[in-house]
Parts: C-alpha cells; structure tokens; sequence
C-alpha cells in the first residue's frame, strides 16, 4: 500500500487475490457464500421431484421460506459469533449447521422433516454469507477489498447459474437426495481449508448483548411478508403484507432508539452515508425478487424449453456477475460514485424493456432480446454493487462495528429479497390468467422502484472516497483512517 503522502493508487489486482497468498482465503469467503447461493436456487429445481417422492404439496412454498428466514436471523448475529468466537471457528460453526441440515435434508421421509433440515441449513448458511461479506476487512488487505467484495457478491450469480443446472440434472435422474449429500461433502471440504489457509482472528466478548427485540420485529415482518406470498391471493395477502411492512418500519424505529441493534450505530447518525449505502442495496435486491417468474414466463409466454427457460433466469445474475468483475476495477472516487448512481436506472431500463417486449408467440429475435434486457438489468446490479460494499467496510473506525456493517450488507440483501419475492408473487397473481398482463406489471412495477433507487443510490454514493481530494484522483488514504466528509441526511 502506498504511503498517503504520495498519489499511487491503493490498487490490488485480480491476480494478486488469486495468488498463493491470499487464494485460499478468496476461495473460503466465496464458496461459503456460494454454498449459500446455490443451495436457494438448486432446491427450486429438486422441489417437484421431491413432492413427487415425499408428499407435502401443500408446503411447497414453505421450503424457500423456512430457509430463508432462518438465514435472515443467524445473518443477524454474523457479527456477534466472529468476535466471540474468532474467524476459524466462527467458520467452522457455519459450515457444520449448513453440512447438517444438508444431511437432514438428504434422508427426510417427509415435508416435515425436510422443513426442519431447510432451517438448520438456513441457520448456517446466514452465516455463512454475512461471514463472506465481514472478513473481507479482516482477512485482506484493503487495496484488495473491492475485488474481494466483487467475487463473493458475484457468487450468488453464480449460484443462480449452478443450482439449476445440478438441479435439474439430479431431477431428471430422479436422484434428489444426491446433491444434499454433495454439499455436506463440500462443506467438510471448505472446513479443511478454513482450518489450513484462514487466518486467526482475536476473540473477544463482543460489547453488545444479542438484539432480541430487533430479531423479533425483523423475523416476524419477513415471516408475515412469506406468508402472503403463500396464501390465496385476496383478502388474507393484503392483511399479511400490511403486518410485514408495520413490522418492517416497527423495526428501524426500534433500531433507531435502542442502545443494542443489528445495524451498526453510525447507519443512524445524522451526515451519515451508510444508510444510504444499506437503502441502495436494497433497492438492487428488489430486482432479484423477479428471477423466480422469468423461467415461468419464458415457457408459458415464449414456449421454451425448461433448460433454455432456466438459462433466461440466470440471464439478470450473469449480467450482475460479469460486470462487477470489470467495475472492481475502477477506482476513481467520483467514477465509482457514477457507477453507484446510474446503477439502479440500468436496471429500470432493462426490467422495463423485457417487461414491454412481452407478446405471445415472440420470435427468436425477441427471445434473444430477452435474454439480452434481462442481462442489462443484471449489469446494473453489478456496476457499483462491489464500491456499495467498501463504502459499507470503510464508514467506522470501530473493528466491531465495521465488520456489523459489512455483514449487514448481506443480512440487507437478505431481507429485500424475501420482500421482493413475495410482492412479485402479489402481482403477478393479480394479472392472472393473463400471463403477458403478469409478466408486464411485475416487471414495470420493479422498474419503478429502480428508478426511485437513484434518489437513495446519491446519498450512498457520498461513501465512497470519504477524506479523499475533491478531484478524480485516486484515493491514497484509507477510508477507514480518513476524516467524514458529510453526507446528505437519510431523514
């Protein structure tokens, strides 16, 4: 790292985190979060095979819902457990509640007891990506914070690409114990590194109690959100949705005033950019909430085949993944505060333009196009995605408190997801039997809220560069030594 008197950009390359050194570090953090990722998204594409085999129709949606709520929670305490327990064994912990709900999953007999594995592979896997995310500031250098944030958020596109595929492939062999058993085997696999490459981290008792309060109001909104995307569309899906965003706003009321919380403290302090950055990445979130429906659309809109209407899902993911490899790269302070602000309006564009470009019987140059918006979405995602994650990592001095901001980066994500998940089951229901109607205002509807992400994506861009000159220079101090430069009021 160059001196902060001299102007050489603090810049890491691709190369030197994939070197000796600093390779089976990059390898732990990605491929718990992939883990993670996968997992979502592999289940989907067993879900009709294991119906078939074990019964439980009735519980179909709840096997993505139990998971992720309980991912939402253990991403919660992400901070806690890596202070009190350190990075190998934190690791570890995450690894063997992920191995064994995966194991509980591969030999239930019925719906119930795969519900009880989804919860402890929940369990584990929340942390598992909130650790992905947190020791990035610890295990890395800092020149190497922006790639390392890329290659773990770019492993949920890959895991959005790697589900299906396995998935479908173990469906079709009506073999869907098998990948539940793979990835106990992998999680043993990555605990071997951890223990071998990961390096030591200080424990401590951590200064702050367990936020039962906030877990309680956060997990019920997320829950009552899941249940209206699971009951009949009508009266009981209004009142469910209603009580998920009482609770949702109930709960940053109550992380504004209490003393113990899941966000980190300075996310309310009034000048400050990090609740910009957390509002931001929940807007990009909400766009992955329409990757559930795509594949749908694509065969009942577009008569696709399943694989090809699978590959049109992972279209948004892959635009997101490839992107941020590039965007990584840039490390002008007022370029990336550019790629933060016209992310979400990339997004709009390319959620509105496959929205409208919705007919049936579309020929191949329109499924192309398809293809080709749903990438443009995804790449809005991926252009400030990994700068949203330093900026999050660079806003206290405080270690504690820097790595609870850098995993609720992903208990964020999280969060919005399940949001996201359940509105665009909310209105596509409302356009049915139309499908085009559905896919229409569902997409539309997500491009509206992108748009309004700008506004938000312009306060958490004044993360970025805080301390550095007023000109483009590249940033010479770290952010985490720099003085605030203040940002625009989040209230």
């Amino acid at each position: 790292m160059s001196s902060p008197q001299t102007s050489t950009p603090v810049s890491g390359s691709w190369r030197e985190l994939l070197s000796s050194r600093y390779a089976p570090i990059a390898a732990v953090l990605a491929g718990g979060v992939l883990l993670e990722a996968s997992n979502v998204y592999l289940t989907t594409s067993l879900l009709p095979t294991i119906v078939g085999d074990i019964g439980g129709a009735e519980f179909y949606a709840w096997t993505m819902m139990t998971f992720l709520l309980a991912s939402v929670v253990s991403a919660m305490l992400v901070s806690r457990i890596l202070t009190r327990q350190g990075a190998v064994r934190a690791y570890l912990l995450a690894l063997g509640l992920f191995a064994l709900g995966s194991l509980l999953c591969a030999v239930s007999p019925w719906m119930s007891a795969l519900l009880v594995g989804r919860a402890v592979q929940g369990l584990g896997g929340g942390v598992l990506a909130g650790l992905g995310y947190a020791l990035i500031q610890r295990a890395l250098p800092e020149r190497l914070w922006a790639r390392g944030a890329a290659l773990v958020s770019a492993m949920w596109g890959v895991g959005n690409i790697v589900g299906p595929v396995v998935g479908g492939i173990f469906a079709q062999l009506d073999a869907w114990r098998a990948p539940f058993v793979g990835l106990a085997v992998l999680s043993a696999l990555i605990g071997l590194v951890v223990v071998r490459a990961l390096p030591q981290t200080a424990r401590a008792r951590s200064s702050e109690s367990v936020p039962w309060g906030s877990l309680v109001l956060l997990a019920g909104g997320v829950a009552a959100v899941g249940v209206a995307g699971v009951v009949p569309a009508g009266v009981g899906t209004g009142v469910a949705l209603v009580v998920g965003v009482v609770l949702a706003l109930w709960f940053v009321r109550h992380e504004k005033r209490s003393r113990v919380g899941i966000l980190p403290r300075v996310t309310f302090v009034r000048g400050s950019s990090l609740g910009w950055v957390y509002l931001t990445v929940a807007v990009l979130a909400f766009a992955i909430g329409t990757e559930a429906f795509i594949p749908l659309f694509g065969q009942e809109i577009g008569g696709l085949m399943p694989f090809v209407a699978g590959l049109l899902g992972a279209a948004l993911s892959l635009g997101w993944s490839v992107t941020q490899m590039f965007t990584a790269n840039v490390t002008g302070v007022r370029s990336r505060r550019v790629l933060i602000t016209v992310g979400p309006l990339t997004v709009a564009l390319g959620l509105a333009a496959y929205g409208l470009l919705q007919h049936e019987g579309p020929s191949a140059l329109v499924v192309a196009l398809w293809f080709a918006t749903l990438f443009v979405a995804g790449a809005g995602i991926g252009l400030g995605f990994p700068h949203l994650t330093v900026a999050a990592l660079g806003s206290t001095r405080d270690e504690e408190e820097g790595a609870k901001a850098a995993a609720a980066v992903n208990t964020v994500f999280l969060i919005a997801s399940a949001f996201s998940a359940a509105m665009a089951g909310v209105l596509v229901n409302l356009a049915l039997p139309d499908m085009v109607g559905s896919a229409r205002l569902l997409m539309l509807t997500f491009a509206v809220v992108s748009v309004l992400g700008m506004m938000l994506a312009r306060g958490a861009s004044w993360g970025i560069g805080l301390g550095a000159d007023a000109d483009d220079a590249d940033d010479a101090t770290p952010a985490t030594t720099a003085v605030p430069r203040r940002a625009p009021d989040a209230g």
